[in-house]
């Protein structure tokens, strides 16, 4: 499925719109798996992991090529902020990261000077731009192991410190305990009596 057109009414049905990081996404899909040599994932296999570096708009262009998604476990987002994805080939071991040209957004509007409005300059230009000016491409190795990154489905332990369960083997072990990430003090909230 590499009709653009197609793939962005598939990313903007779930906006009821299209906006450039849209199309920004779908572009950095299709580009990402030909540089590895992938077709457009519709979900079928789980061979290609994407690991987006924001959320977002962005995303649901990665989404529309790739057909990754959180719920097959093939999707990860690490937020830092940054329209930006790893594409691993989890078959090979292949690691490549694509990010945007630091200027892609002046790129733009020199593509398209007839448009006076960044964001319509934007939004046509990424579209139809080439490859080439519009990002970078970079060899990666992921810090962690692929085998660790996507786990085993369907394990199960509860969490010696909460009693709540923890899947996929996410658990830590600490001095004879298994616990959960946030029992393990690697949590992303307190309780709210804990704030002070």
């Amino acid at each position: 499925m590499n009709d653009i057109k197609a793939l962005l009414q598939e990313s903007a049905r779930w906006h009821s719109h299209l906006c450039p990081r849209q199309v920004l996404g779908v572009r950095m899909g299709l580009a990402g798996l030909a540089a590895l040599g992938l077709d457009p994932n519709r979900g079928e296999s789980k061979r290609l992991l994407l690991i987006s570096e924001t959320d977002g708009c962005f995303v649901d262009g990665l989404i529309a090529v790739s057909g990754c998604t959180v719920g097959h476990r093939t999707l990860r987002v690490e937020d830092y902020g940054k329209p930006a994805a790893t594409f691993v080939d989890v078959q090979v071991g292949r690691c490549l990261r694509v990010a945007p040209h630091g200027e892609v957004r002046a790129r733009a509007a020199a593509f398209m000077p007839e448009q006076t409005d960044s964001y319509q300059a934007q939004l046509l230009a990424y579209q139809s731009m080439p490859v080439e000016d519009m990002f970078v491409f970079q060899e990666v190795r992921l810090l962690q192991p692929i085998e660790q990154i996507i786990s085993l489905p369907g394990l199960r332990v509860l969490c010696d410190g909460c009693g709540e369960e923890i899947m996929n083997a996410r658990e830590v072990l600490r001095a004879g305990q298994v616990l959960c990430q946030a029992c393990a003090g690697a949590g992303y909230y307190c309780a709210a009596g804990e704030m002070d």
